[in-house]
């Protein structure tokens, strides 16, 4: 055992996002700063539930440039350890063979259920290992104030804007191509609308958008559809269509076998990057311009994994390093059991309990509220069919149909959702700009 008062275990779980490593670069300036002994450990929870003490002792001097740095230099895993009791066992004893009095666990949802699960876990074996939580996800899902980003967020919304502009840009130019990106979001549309409001994509399709529980795959289809029948009338052939990949989990289960094999991760969420939805997609889109005799080439791309281990934009790296310097100061008061986010310029805490969802037990998840004037812009600057649509006798011939049919055909879409009240708000803010 390190026989050491105070000594921080710094664990990273889940997968990178930018800003990692100035969390780390700001919890052992100030931890040190306190005579405070800083151990990072490899490989999130996964070798401290074999009972492995694989770490490394921080010092100021082999920090001190790291926060410009993407990646993570403590590497990740999605080791989950509550899923067994022994399990998690092994992470107390670990630690606490290790000398370790307190925690910083830098994750996402399921990494803050596994912060304060080993907290309580300790305490049942009789021991006291003080717990804090770092958001990080570039997903931006965790239950925080509206407009509180979690870090790492913007540095992949910049990062992905590029990408879309790019594509927009070869979609134009080479004419009669459209782009389909599948954007990493597991649960909430964050960072799909992020990066197509941001580099102005010609429609961006997220979950909160449906009320429903779950629809069928048709009518994903016919929303795309509607944007490239739209456009070509415009006299732009071409576009790029951003959508978040928790469109899949709207997707009606019926549908599901269209998707392939599904393969899950250690937290028993669906690998989306093992489905070819994209190719699924495409597919069935073509199909439906092809009824039309509109000719288009259709290019499916995922972005995701290339934003995670991107660097750092000067907005994260302080934002990153403020969160690893709170978080310490919060343990230096001897508290426990919370998130912390910065507010306001000010560290707050959020209390595990109070960020919890009632039905799983686990980390509430923050959607995309699509009742924001953010939501209402993006959404009045698509380029979508809307209800209005519905009678305009142009669009229906562009469908090769007759009026009435056309409106029968397509009315479905806008029955009982909020979305054509959401674009009118959004082109009424335009319109004021």
């Amino acid at each position: 055992m390190i026989g050491i008062k105070n000594v921080i275990a710094i664990v990273c779980g889940g997968g990178p996002a930018p800003g990692i490593n100035s969390v780390i670069s700001g919890i052992t300036n100030e931890a040190t700063r306190h005579g405070w002994d800083v151990l990072g450990i490899y490989d999130g929870f996964s070798r401290l539930a074999r009972g492995e003490k694989n770490y490394v002792r921080l010092e100021p001097k082999d920090i001190s440039h790291i926060h410009m740095a993407g990646g993570c230099i403590l590497k990740m895993s999605r080791f989950n350890p509550t899923k067994k009791e022994s399990d998690l066992r092994t992470v107390v004893e670990t630690l606490t063979e290790l000398g370790v009095t307190h925690l910083v666990t830098i994750g996402g949802d399921d990494t803050a259920y596994s912060s304060a699960a080993v907290s309580e876990e300790a305490r049942k074996m009789g021991r006291t290992i003080n717990v804090v939580h770092v958001p990080k996800t570039i997903d931006n899902d965790l239950p925080l104030p509206e407009g509180v980003p979690t870090f790492g967020f913007e540095t992949a919304r910049a990062f992905a804007t590029t990408e879309i502009e790019n594509l927009m840009e070869d979609a134009r130019t080479t004419n009669n191509r459209w782009y389909f990106t599948i954007a990493m979001g597991r649960t909430a549309g964050h960072l799909a609308l992020g990066m197509g409001r941001s580099a102005g994509a010609a429609i961006t399709i997220i979950p909160e958008e449906f009320p429903q529980k779950k629809i069928p795959l048709q009518q994903l289809v016919d929303i795309v559809t509607g944007s490239i029948v739209k456009r070509y009338l415009t006299g732009k052939n071409y576009g790029v269509a951003v959508i978040a990949e928790g469109v899949i989990e709207k997707i009606a289960p019926e549908d599901f076998k269209k998707l392939g094999e599904v393969v899950t991760d250690e937290h028993g969420h669906i690998r989306y990057s093992e489905l070819d939805f994209g190719e699924i997609l495409k597919q069935a889109v073509l199909a439906e311009v092809k009824k039309i005799g509109i000719k288009i080439s259709i290019i499916d791309k995922e972005i995701g994994y290339e934003l995670r281990c991107t660097a750092p934009i000067a907005y994260d790296i302080d934002y990153a390093r403020s969160l690893g310097y709170s978080a310490v100061r919060f343990l230096m008061r001897g508290d426990s059991g919370a998130l912390i986010s910065i507010q306001n310029n000010e560290a707050v805490p959020m209390r595990f309990e109070d960020i919890k969802d009632p039905a799983t037990g686990k980390t509430r998840v923050r959607k995309v509220n699509i009742k924001s004037v953010q939501y209402r812009i993006a959404r009045g600057s698509m380029m979508r069919m809307e209800k209005e649509d519905l009678d305009d006798p142009g669009l229906a011939n562009a469908y090769r149909m007759d009026p009435k049919a056309f409106k029968e055909r397509y009315a479905y879409l806008f029955e009982t959702g909020e979305e054509p009240e959401a674009a009118q708000a959004g082109k009424a803010e335009e319109k004021k700009a």
